[in-house]
């Protein structure tokens, strides 16, 4: 097909040529998103599919409809208060037409942003929609909310399943019906849905026929030059990890080496994003000798990897390494998301063999129990395990886009449907942001790692109860008796306060829980220079409730990061000289942030 221009620019007023060449060109690009979509599909290529996902909505949403429809009179009450709820609408409206001045029947969130425009209440048909489709979403809630006899599980898929239809299924998701979609597309005569499906094709593309959506225009956005730039080397390596160590810039640093164990679902440049939120770099000019693990981004060749692999090749050989490079046997620790859980395992393997490696152990949003594991628990029970299962092992991995996808979906509105807004229908480029680079720079997980977590983590919940067994060896949270430092966020879908909060218990030496504002990132990578946020302290952390906790909790404003640092130093302030990057025995190797993170999926 023959390239049709496009109108770059809007205009000020509407021109049926100019429109209609547009709109052309976005249907031309629509086919080219239909056509990339199929290609793999046609050539019988494996796609990425959220696996089980269609049944166990149907599964869910049959055990709700069995309690409304096995009693009529309970079905026949239900479409009632429905129908009951249109009608009343639908007089406001009727009333509101002939000039009467009537209160909204519903009315959204006040910190809804999809219907924020002045045009949702001031437009009759827009309001009406927008009234309408709050009414539907209130009702299937109710639906879910009321439906007697549900065990808590299947509520909580429920809720969530509802959750994704409804944002889905917004007025504001759709050209006719969003006001500010449908002035752009007439004030520009349809350049933004030219520019939109343009986008849409090539994020489809980007994704091997699956919409991969841009979080950020990550054009001017790369790993080594204005990410990740904190000056060091790769030390040591091997199948799963490199080791960095980073170059000092104080005379005098920390006679103990601080090891971070980032999570190896996501990249560990999250703590090394602009030299201006960058973790890493604070915690060098703090003084104090870093040192991170960057996990490589597995293949098929790496599927058999184990969780005690992790542990063997990741904290337990960056130690050795460690000792290698600087003489000290025992370092600090910390430990990020599932970095942290790993991190704790290790802590627990090395209390029951009696070794002393580790003096501290900090958690950033962290859990060792998962009985408050929040949302994510939608996706674990024996079911969607097995069926996840058998897609891992017949592909060696699970691919990092499945599991963004499952974080994306637990705040879809910010994460996922803003931005089919913003892309595709407004046809506006997202910003350059390196959070949001770093948010879809996802990796793949080995099949015996992930399979070995999630059934050991969130399905059975071992590692607290004492019954998680590592490298044959049985795990006991309360031998691990080093001090530990044990953020959470307040805002927290991944790991949540209260499950943060509950899980400080297990340990059995001193535990200094801390709570940030904010959410799994920002309340962890909030520099002090930004002055955003606070955090809260109370030492009574046991047989408590988050709720009762904050009640006799103390406001810090701005970053708990010097509050982490007072209490490191605490713990043990001896100084040396700065070292040099590595040693006779472990040359280094590459220029941080070296090769493994550079792998995308």
């Amino acid at each position: 097909m023959s390239e049709l221009p496009i109108q770059t620019k809007p205009t000020a007023q509407f021109n049926p040529e100019t429109f209609a060449m547009n709109f052309a060109r976005a249907m031309e690009n629509s086919g080219r998103a239909l056509a990339a979509y199929l290609k793999p599909r046609e050539n019988a290529e494996p796609h990425d599919k959220p696996p089980n996902e269609l049944s166990e909505l149907i599964k869910t949403f049959s055990a709700v409809a069995e309690y409304w429809l096995s009693d009529q009179t309970r079905a026949t009450e239900l479409q009632a208060k429905l129908g009951k709820a249109y009608l009343d609408l639908w007089g406001n409206a009727a009333r509101r037409l002939s000039g009467e001045t009537t209160e909204p029947t519903i009315a959204p969130a006040p910190r809804d942003k999809r219907f924020a425009d002045p045009e949702w209440k001031t437009n009759q048909f827009f309001d009406f929609f927008m009234q309408a489709y709050l009414l539907t979403t209130k009702w299937a809630n109710e639906l879910v909310r009321d439906a007697e006899g549900l065990d808590p599980h299947t509520r909580k898929k429920a809720e969530f399943y509802v959750t994704q239809i409804t944002n889905a299924i917004a007025p504001s998701n759709f050209v006719m019906t969003n006001p500010e979609v449908l002035r752009e597309t007439l004030s520009s005569n349809a350049d933004n849905l030219a520019r939109g499906m343009k986008m849409l094709a090539e994020d489809i593309e980007a994704g091997n026929g699956v919409l991969r959506i841009r979080q950020s225009d990550s054009a001017n956005l790369a790993v080594g030059v204005n990410m990740a730039t904190t000056p060091g080397k790769v030390i040591y390596q091997n199948d799963l990890m490199q080791l960095i160590q980073y170059s000092p810039t104080t005379e005098n640093v920390l006679r103990t080496p601080l090891l971070i164990v980032p999570p190896w679902i996501n990249k560990f440049y999250i703590l090394d994003l602009k030299p201006e939120k960058s973790y890493i770099k604070w915690c060098v000019d703090q003084g104090i000798t870093v040192f991170v693990i960057s996990w490589v981004n597995p293949d098929k060749r790496l599927g058999e990897k184990t969780f005690d692999d992790y542990m063997k090749e990741g904290p337990l050989a960056a130690m050795d390494a460690i000792e290698k490079a600087t003489g000290e046997m025992k370092v600090h620790t910390a430990g990020y998301c599932v970095g942290g859980t790993l991190l704790a395992t290790t802590l627990a393997w090395l209390a029951e063999k009696r070794r002393v490696r580790v003096t501290s152990a900090t958690f950033f949003a962290a859990q060792v129990d998962f009985t408050h594991a929040g949302d994510l628990l939608v996706f674990v029970d024996e079911d969607q395990i097995s069926t996840l299962e058998r897609d891992m092992n017949q592909a060696g991995v699970l691919e990092g886009s499945k599991m963004a996808m499952a974080f994306n979906m637990l705040r879809s509105n910010d994460l996922i449907w803003s931005y089919v807004v913003n892309n595709y229908l407004k046809g506006k480029m997202p910003p350059a942001f390196d959070l949001l680079h770093w948010n879809s720079d996802a990796t793949r997980m080995p099949a015996a790692n992930h399979s070995y977590y999630l059934r050991n983590c969130y399905l059975e919940n071992r590692l607290s109860t004492g019954s998680m067994v590592l490298d044959n060896t049985l795990l006991d949270l309360s031998k691990v008796k080093v001090p530990i430092y044990n953020l959470a966020t307040r805002e927290d879908h991944i790991a949540p306060a209260e499950s943060v909060l509950y899980g400080s218990q297990f340990f059995g030496g001193p535990v200094r829980y801390v709570l940030s504002g904010s959410g799994h990132i920002a309340g962890v990578v909030n520099p002090p220079s930004l002055g955003k946020y606070q955090y809260w302290t109370n030492d009574n952390i046991r047989d408590t409730t988050l709720a009762d906790w904050m009640k006799g909790a103390q406001e810090h404003k701005g970053s708990w990061w010097p509050d982490w640092h007072t209490w490191l130093k605490d713990i043990d302030a001896e100084e040396v000289p700065a070292r040099e990057v590595g040693s006779a025995a472990l040359p280094p190797l590459e220029d941080a942030p070296g090769s493994y993170v550079r792998i995308r999926a």
